[in-house]
């Protein structure tokens, strides 16, 4: 069975398997896809992107991909012989989730804490698939990638 799967600790986020559904179809891949997902506080958040990124503040979301893939590529476990685990699964990439973000986020764009979690969580999952927003075409398409997922999730502005 190929998909996504989001590895969470499930009491931190009960949703984990709609998004996975929702993600369905979304890649053509022949290998189950796993992405890490840690949700943080402000301080390991600020870490993470000193650290790794050399930006010294607090942040919403991190990715860290995992592969070198290009938007739209299809992934194949072929051209992965070496990066799938024992489970059978190839990992995308991590994301750290700062919750403090997410909430004053919520707030601050005035829509639910639910609507800003899971477009964070789908956002980092965009960037592990080789999607991003550097350039106004790109952060379009990126976009619109994320708001087709979000719809399936029922989740609307």
């Amino acid at each position: 069975m190929s998909g996504f799967i989001i590895d969470c600790d499930e009491d931190s986020f009960a949703n984990a398997r709609a998004i996975e559904t929702a993600l369905s179809g979304f890649v053509e891949t022949d290998v189950p896809l796993a992405i890490e997902v840690s949700f943080v506080g402000e301080e390991e958040i600020q870490r993470l992107n000193r650290e790794l990124r050399g930006v010294d503040k607090i942040t919403d979301v991190l990715s860290f991909p995992a592969l070198d893939l290009e938007r739209g590529q299809a992934i194949q476990k072929a051209d992965y012989p070496f990066e799938i685990d024992e489970e059978g699964r190839l990992l995308l990439g991590s994301i750290a989730i700062c919750i403090k973000r997410a909430r004053e986020q919520a707030e601050e764009y005035g829509h639910s804490y639910e609507r800003e979690l899971h477009y964070l969580l789908v956002h980092g999952i965009m960037h592990c698939l080789g999607y991003d927003h550097m350039e106004e075409n790109e952060k379009a398409q990126m976009r619109e990638k994320e708001e087709i997922i979000l719809n399936k999730l029922g989740i609307t502005r």
